[in-house]
C-alpha cells in the first residue's frame, strides 16, 4: 500500500554524500562528506520526518514527507539549518523499489525542475538522488547523491 512506501526508512542511517561542487556547468567535481540521519514515522505511516546532520559541514537538514490519501502521492519538503527556509515541495510515488518525485524550484535564482529519486536496496541500504533540469525535464543533471546504510 502506498501509504507505507517510506516505512523502510524508519531508524538511523549512516549516509555517504556526494554533491557537485558546481552545478549547471557539466562539472564532474564532487564534494564527498558523511552524514547521519534519523527517520521517525508518524500518523500510522502517512508521514515521516528525518533529521540529517552533516558534521564536517556544520549544518543539518530536515525532511518532511506526507502522503496525500486523495491524490495517492507523496509530498516531500526540505529545510536546512543554514537558511531555515522551507524549500518548494516535490510530489510523486513509488513503482516497485524506485520512487520518483518532481517539482519546480529556483537554484541560485535560476528556475529548475527538480527530481528526487529514491531506490530501496533491501532493508539496510537505500539511495537518494537529486537532479535539476533547466530545460523542462528534457535533460537532467544529478547534483547530489546519498547512499544510506542502516546504522548498527
Amino acid at each position: 500500500m502506498p501509504i507505507h512506501d517510506f516505512d523502510f526508512l524508519a531508524g538511523t542511517w549512516d549516509v555517504a554524500n556526494r554533491r557537485l561542487k558546481v552545478r549547471h556547468s557539466g562539472s564532474d567535481d564532487w564534494d564527498e562528506f558523511p552524514g547521519r540521519s534519523t527517520v521517525r514515522p508518524h500518523l500510522q505511516g502517512m508521514a515521516n520526518v528525518d533529521e540529517i546532520a552533516f558534521p564536517t559541514k556544520g549544518w543539518s537538514g530536515l525532511t518532511i514527507r506526507l502522503f496525500d490519501v486523495e491524490a495517492r502521492r507523496w509530498g516531500i519538503w526540505w529545510v536546512n539549518s543554514r537558511d531555515g527556509k522551507l524549500q518548494a515541495p516535490v510530489f510523486g510515488a513509488f513503482t516497485g523499489a524506485v520512487g520518483e518525485f518532481f517539482g519546480e524550484d529556483l537554484d541560485e535564482g535560476r528556475p529548475v525542475r527538480v527530481r528526487y529519486r529514491w531506490t530501496r536496496h533491501g532493508t539496510d541500504a537505500a539511495r537518494w538522488e537529486q537532479a535539476f533540469s533547466t530545460d523542462a525535464g528534457l535533460s537532467w543533471e544529478t547534483n547530489w547523491v546519498m547512499d544510506l546504510a542502516r546504522a548498527g
